[in-house]
């Protein structure tokens, strides 16, 4: 598809080298891998995420998404994600764009845009995170906006349009419904994100089912219900993706041993937490940090 092809070019005329790349337009990120990557954590925040070449996977909890060239991701909360490149080389290294959602923005267009027909949802739209085909539209304004970078005395005018383009090509697409449920003041998917953001800020304390149920304003066993229908896991779960990425970025960039990060993010068990950790990144603190100095620009892209 040209649109595409052109889109490659652009991202790769302004990614020099491997790593996810921050842009002069608000809110846009543009990354590149020249080689498959390991498997990486990290917290996917609301966003759309075009693939132009390449291909990658993210696993939340057990579920697998793959998507390429001509689909994107829809991320509608906070989300603790595994993510790997599975298709790039220096030949066609991958590349991709990612846009954060500006949900003021999103909430202000779901009052003016009309709800869409009911579409069948698809097998590969059942939690948070949704995957779709991306139709012709979407790409264009998608590369409409990539083109500003090279006309940076238009981004402050234009960029605003074309993002509220993408966000009216979102909204009237078939993740219509579940954008609007992230929006809708008392809908289940606004709850389980009231009860994310408790977990976020308080991610190193112990907490009650109970105080989680409260400040998303919903009963204990509707908490359960929800919060692993929007995440695949239940808070504790959650909660503990949480601590172990964080103290994995403490040790990472201050240097503290794994027994000062575990209790930094609320361990009291150091062999507790040597395990946990190991379970989820595969190897224990030391190893595992020593393998990531390697490839740092790849450990950067986890959530991107």
């Amino acid at each position: 598809m040209q649109q595409l092809d052109e889109l490659s070019s652009l991202i790769a005329q302004h990614t020099k080298g491997d790593g996810v790349f921050s842009t002069a337009i608000p809110r846009l990120w543009l990354i590149r891998q020249s080689k498959r990557t390991e498997p990486f954590q990290g917290v996917q925040h609301p966003a759309l995420c075009i693939i132009a070449q390449g291909s990658k996977q993210v696993l939340l909890a057990d579920e697998l998404y793959e998507y390429g060239p001509a689909r994107h991701l829809v991320a509608s909360a906070d989300l603790p994600i595994t993510s790997q490149v599975v298709e790039a080389s220096p030949e066609h290294p991958y590349l991709s764009m990612r846009l954060d959602l500006d949900l003021a923005a999103l909430g202000a267009m779901m009052l003016e845009v009309a709800q869409p027909a009911p579409i069948t949802v698809q097998k590969t739209c059942g939690k948070a995170l949704c995957i779709s085909k991306s139709d012709p539209a979407l790409l264009e304004a998608a590369l409409r906006l990539v083109r500003l970078l090279d006309a940076p005395d238009d981004i402050a005018f234009l960029a605003p349009l074309i993002e509220k383009e993408l966000l009216y090509r979102l909204m009237r697409g078939d993740q219509a419904d579940k954008l609007r449920r992230m929006l809708m003041p008392e809908s289940r998917l606004v709850q389980v994100n009231r009860a994310i953001a408790w977990i976020r800020d308080n991610y190193d304390k112990p907490f009650s089912i109970d105080r989680v149920a409260s400040e998303a304003r919903m009963s204990t066993s509707s908490l359960h219900a929800h919060f692993r229908e929007v995440t695949a896991m239940s808070p504790l779960q959650y909660q503990k993706q949480l601590r172990l990425q964080e103290a994995r970025r403490l040790i990472m960039s201050e240097a503290l041993d794994a027994a000062t990060a575990a209790h930094r993010v609320g361990y009291d068990s150091p062999s507790q937490f040597s395990r946990e950790y190991r379970r989820l990144f595969g190897a224990p603190p030391i190893q595992d940090v020593s393998r990531l100095k390697v490839v740092p620009a790849t450990y950067a892209q986890a959530g991107a």
